[in-house]
């Protein structure tokens, strides 16, 4: 259990996610390189070499310095795209791209916090147009995210907000001051070392998934160390909320079997018994 619901008005709490293979299983940004590909904005050389930066960063994880050269490479990457396109190219693939890879142990977490009455936060250092349909599309109340500067309606390649490291926990406090949440209730989770700042700034902090540095960390400071790794996709998992337990379907099939086997046995013997005006009919 996650605790209860805050009594006081004083002691609002929220729960801090990153996004990145900590709320679903891959790279946000780069799972959608295969659609600025076809969009038009990518060519096929940046295409392949953004599914080898995936498939480097599902193998490893990325420390600082490999976010680094991540952040360099798609900021010179989406220089001179048109933003409305971005938008769009997101807004048409996103449940294909995104909804199978959503954590189900994170989207029951999600749940879970807002029953418990705190507000849910993604903070990620994926850019606001990518993160923010995926925020709404997981029902989180607000979203950090990076910013990239624009103007006349195209990416200039310049970063105007970088939601990254020590940057994170800034956004994690000012939010705090802002909204009154109260940061030692307060829940943070990310598979990565380069959050420790966010983890730090909560008084429960949780490692999802954690690359090497991050699960050291974890265990020296005994922090709660997460396993997900059942992606399912968001209508599928709803079907499966609605659907009674194993235990309830068996329970009815039982006690289905045991009235026909009655109904049957008391037809029977009506037909048996004379005189009493029933009519026998073929089925």
């Amino acid at each position: 259990m996650l605790g209860d619901v805050e009594n006081h008005s004083s002691r609002r709490t929220a729960a801090f996610f990153d996004l990145d293979k900590t709320v679903i299983a891959k790279s946000s940004t780069l799972t959608f390189g295969k659609s600025f590909y076809q969009g038009g904005l990518i060519n096929r050389r940046a295409a392949l070499r953004t599914a080898y930066i995936q498939f480097v960063f599902l193998l490893g994880g990325a420390d600082h310095e490999q976010m680094e050269r991540m952040r360099k490479y798609l900021s010179e990457l989406c220089r001179g795209w048109n933003v409305h396109q971005v938008r769009e190219i997101v807004a048409e693939t996103l449940h294909q791209l995104i909804d199978p890879i959503i954590y189900d142990e994170a989207a029951s977490l999600i749940e879970e916090h807002h029953a418990a009455g705190r507000d849910v936060v993604i903070v990620s250092t994926s850019g606001a147009e990518v993160v923010e349909p995926i925020g709404r599309m997981l029902g989180a109340d607000r979203v950090v995210a990076t910013r990239m500067v624009v103007e006349d309606g195209v990416f200039t390649g310049e970063v105007e907000y970088y939601a990254y490291g020590p940057t994170k926990a800034e956004a994690v406090r000012e939010l705090a001051a802002s909204e009154g949440y109260d940061l030692a209730g307060c829940y943070a989770y990310s598979d990565s070392a380069t959050d420790l700042p966010m983890l730090e700034a909560v008084g429960h902090p949780h490692a999802v998934n954690p690359d090497r540095a991050l699960r050291r960390e974890a265990t020296a400071r005994e922090w709660p160390v997460l396993t997900f790794d059942r992606p399912v996709r968001l209508k599928q998992r709803v079907a499966a909320l609605r659907m009674p337990s194993r235990p309830t379907l068996l329970a009815a099939a039982t006690a289905g079997a045991a009235l026909t086997a009655a109904g049957l046995f008391w037809l029977a013997s009506r037909r048996r018994t004379p005189g009493t005006g029933v009519r026998n009919t073929r089925l």
